[in-house]
């Protein structure tokens, strides 16, 4: 009875892998791999599609202008302590340097470095730009990358490129810094931001 019984458990295993073959099995895994790495997947899609309009002058001036983005979002996150924020923070600021540069009533880099003084003042009197080392470190980021955005775009469009493309390479590692620690921003963020700082700083640098 037990030889039929092991006859029997031994033949729906063979028929189990006769329903799902190994490239069956392959092709999961290799679908929960990419549905792992979304955020990476999303920066590859997005910087092949504006490969060809990077090099341009307006696109380097756009670059320029978004750049002080980056730091903000990290300094707001980090403000509020939502993590989970990230993305909507992102679709805000976005959003705001679109509309801005259709209106050419402000630059998006000046409205993005009033905010942060806001954000760092509201800071100063809760008092936690005292009391977290991690904000401290974001002002410090906010200060360095709007300062190397504003400068780029100040002095000659040939050195500026370079300055411009050497904050969002700089930029790129903060976040992989922070990916590796868990901190401040959503992984998915901090992932998908990294990649597509270093794939733009390599169009600004290469499509000169």
């Amino acid at each position: 009875m037990n030889r039929h019984i092991a006859t029997g458990a031994a033949a729906n295993r063979r028929h189990r892998g006769a329903d799902h073959p190994p490239t069956m099995h392959t092709a999961r895994r290799w679908i929960g791999a990419l549905g792992r790495r979304w955020p990476t997947a999303l920066a590859l899609a997005m910087s092949a599609a504006t490969w060809d309009g990077s090099g341009s002058d307006d696109a380097v001036t756009g670059l320029g202008q978004a750049l002080p983005l980056l730091p903000l979002l990290y300094l707001v996150v980090c403000k509020i302590r939502r993590p989970r924020a990230s993305w909507p923070v992102l679709a805000a600021g976005l959003t705001a340097t679109v509309v801005l540069r259709i209106l050419d009533v402000i630059a998006p880099s000046a409205l993005f470095v009033a905010i942060a003084l806001v954000v760092l003042v509201w800071a100063g009197i809760d008092g936690q730009l005292r009391s977290s080392g991690m904000f401290q470190i974001q002002a410090l980021g906010m200060l360095g990358f709007g300062a190397l955005a504003l400068i780029g775009l100040a002095v000659d469009p040939d050195v500026g490129r370079y300055l411009v493309a050497a904050g969002w390479l700089l930029h790129g590692v903060w976040d992989y810094v922070h990916l590796r620690l868990n901190k401040v921003v959503a992984r998915s963020f901090a992932e998908w931001c990294g990649l597509i700082d270093i794939l733009i700083a390599a169009q600004l640098i290469f499509l000169h």
